[in-house]
C-alpha cells in the first residue's frame, strides 16, 4: 500500500510465467533456432496477451535468445560454431573464477548442496547410460543444478547470475545437439566433486576446461551445429 491507501501493483504472475516458459522452450530446444515467433501463435501456445508477449520478446532479445527481424517480428536466436566456442570459452572463465572463491568460502552447509546435487545427476547418468534416454531434459536441469551448486558460495550474485546466462546458452546447444558423452562426462563429474571436497581449485579447473571443452567438440560432431 501507498501512503494515500492505493495498492502497489503486483508483478503480472501471467507474464512472469509466460517469460519463464518461453525461455525454457529456447533454452531445451523446443523452440528451435530460426523458429518465427508468431504473436498469434504465441498468445495461443502461452495463454499470455500481445502486449504482454512483446515485452517478454524484447527481455529475451536483451538476452540474446531472441533477434528482431525489422518490422517482421521477432525469431529464436540462431546458432553457429563460432558462437558455441566464444560461449563455452566465457562459460569456462567465469565459472573457474567462481569456483575458486566458492572453494575458498565454501562450509558444511556448501558441501551438502554439492554432494547432493552430484547425487542426484549421477543416478540420472546411470540412467542415460542404460539407454534410457526420455529424461534428457531432467538430466540436464540436474546437470545445471550441480554446476551451480559448485559455484553457490563464491559471494558473488553478479557472478552467479552472469554464469546462469551463459550456462543457459550453452546448454541450449547441448539440448540441440542431443549431445550425451557417457562414462567421460560422469567422470568429470566425479572429479569436480572430489576436487570440492578437497578444495583443490587448481585441478578443479583443469577438469573444468577438459569437461567444457570436451562438450564443445562432441556437440560439434553431431553435425547439427553449422
Amino acid at each position: 500500500m501507498t501512503d494515500d491507501g492505493q495498492e502497489i501493483p503486483q508483478p503480472s504472475t501471467i507474464g512472469e510465467s509466460a517469460y519463464q516458459k518461453v525461455r525454457s522452450d529456447i533454452v531445451f530446444g523446443r523452440l528451435p533456432p530460426g523458429r518465427k515467433l508468431r504473436l498469434d501463435r504465441l498468445k495461443a501456445d502461452y495463454g499470455a496477451s500481445v502486449s504482454t508477449l512483446r515485452e517478454i520478446l524484447n527481455r529475451l532479445q536483451s538476452e540474446r535468445l531472441v533477434v528482431a527481424e525489422g518490422q517482421k517480428g521477432f525469431e529464436v536466436a540462431p546458432v553457429s560454431i563460432a558462437n558455441l566456442r566464444e560461449i563455452a570459452a566465457l562459460r569456462q572463465l567465469l565459472e573457474c573464477r567462481a569456483l575458486e572463491q566458492s572453494f575458498r568460502a565454501g562450509d558444511m552447509e556448501w558441501e551438502g548442496r554439492v554432494v547432493a546435487a552430484h547425487h542426484r545427476l549421477a543416478r540420472m547418468e546411470e540412467r542415460m547410460a542404460q539407454g534410457d534416454r526420455t529424461h534428457s531434459e531432467e538430466w540436464k536441469r540436474y546437470d545445471w543444478q550441480f554446476h551451480q551448486a559448485l559455484i553457490s558460495a563464491c559471494g558473488s550474485k553478479m557472478l552467479i547470475d552472469t554464469h546462469a546466462a551463459v550456462f543457459d546458452k550453452y546448454l541450449r546447444y547441448q539440448m540441440i545437439a542431443l549431445s550425451y558423452r557417457g562414462d567421460i562426462a560422469e567422470r568429470e563429474h566425479a572429479q569436480l566433486l572430489e576436487c570440492a571436497l578437497k578444495r583443490d581449485t587448481k585441478r578443479a579447473c583443469e577438469v573444468l576446461t577438459q569437461h567444457v571443452a570436451g562438450g564443445v567438440e562432441h556437440a560439434l560432431a553431431t553435425g547439427t551445429i553449422g
